[in-house]
């Protein structure tokens, strides 16, 4: 077996296709003994890929825009899908099965202000024609620090990833009554990146042949089927809360049969991106993206 080192920008239900690549044997039938870690800090996505730590990572497309919008050239692309979706929800303290947006207005909400969950949080709301200065947009700290703040009592409504929320409801704390996918719509939201030269491998090929059959299985099995053979990603989730994250992300379309992250998801990419002056123009597709490697 030969090694394969897949890195995470974050760790979540919302990357099942990628995580099931792992857990469903599929990089094993191919000859690869996958390690998987989550980036920090002191170890990060571009720096593990570019010193030779990690050979892909799971990320975002609009992580190449920060240096697009300098004028350089990246060394690192995207070249397939993992959700073309957001994958965040809105929990409310009560039940609210007849959700409004307005209900954000006056209200604390705690968002996730990393840079891409905070700037569809926006274009959200601006698609469903609320004011964000309405809303008390709380930064409440890492994933871990909104999770907590939220349990200890703060906010009216909290913005998170799966399985988060759903962990929430079933201890009676949250509820959840919105999902971001629906309001912002198909977006080229998170991705595999890799350099161009480990695109051209042996392994690479071997990787994307496993990450199709796996993005197969995550779309078309039971969703508890799933949940279970990724259960080990997963040790303080409940197994009943794992499986309804996995079947929300089914039914909301955010893993699409296609790994080629559309012309359309990422110029709609750029709509939001615009929108909440995190770049300055319309950044050419070529530039960031490119074809999975098996059909380049």
């Amino acid at each position: 077996m030969t090694r394969i080192n897949i890195m995470a920008l974050r760790h979540s239900a919302f990357y099942s296709p990628l995580l099931m690549t792992i857990a469903g044997g599929y990089l094993q039938e191919e000859g690869l003994e996958p390690e998987y870690s989550v980036a920090t800090p002191n170890k990060t996505v571009p720096d593990s890929l570019r010193d030779g730590s990690a050979h892909l990572a799971q990320s975002a497309v609009a992580t190449s825009f920060a240096e697009l919008e300098r004028g350089e050239p990246t060394d690192l692309v995207h070249f397939a899908q993992i959700n073309e979706r957001d994958g965040f929800f809105i929990a409310a303290r009560d039940p609210d099965p007849d959700f409004l947006w307005e209900r954000l207005c006056g209200k604390e909400v705690l968002v996730d202000h990393f840079f891409q969950p905070l700037a569809m949080f926006r274009y959200a709301l601006q698609r469903k024609g609320i004011d964000q200065g309405a809303i008390q947009m709380v930064d409440a700290g890492d994933v871990e620090a909104i999770d907590r703040a939220f349990r200890e009592g703060r906010g009216d409504y909290v913005h998170q990833q799966g399985p988060g929320p759903q962990q929430l409801e079933h201890d009676g704390i949250g509820h959840v009554v919105a999902a971001m996918g629906d309001a912002v719509g198909p977006v080229a939201f998170s991705s595999l990146c890799a350099s161009r030269e480990w695109l051209e491998t042996d392994m690479a090929r071997a990787f994307m042949r496993a990450y199709r059959r796996a993005r197969r299985d995550v779309i078309e099995s039971p969703a508890v089927d799933i949940a279970t053979r990724e259960a080990g990603f997963f040790p303080g989730i409940d197994p009943q809360v794992l499986t309804r994250t996995v079947a929300a992300y089914q039914s909301l379309g955010c893993w699409a049969p296609d790994p080629v992250i559309s012309q359309e998801a990422y110029e709609n990419l750029l709509e939001v991106f615009l929108h909440s002056g995190l770049i300055t123009r319309r950044h050419p597709y070529e530039a960031c993206v490119t074809a999975p490697p098996d059909i380049a």
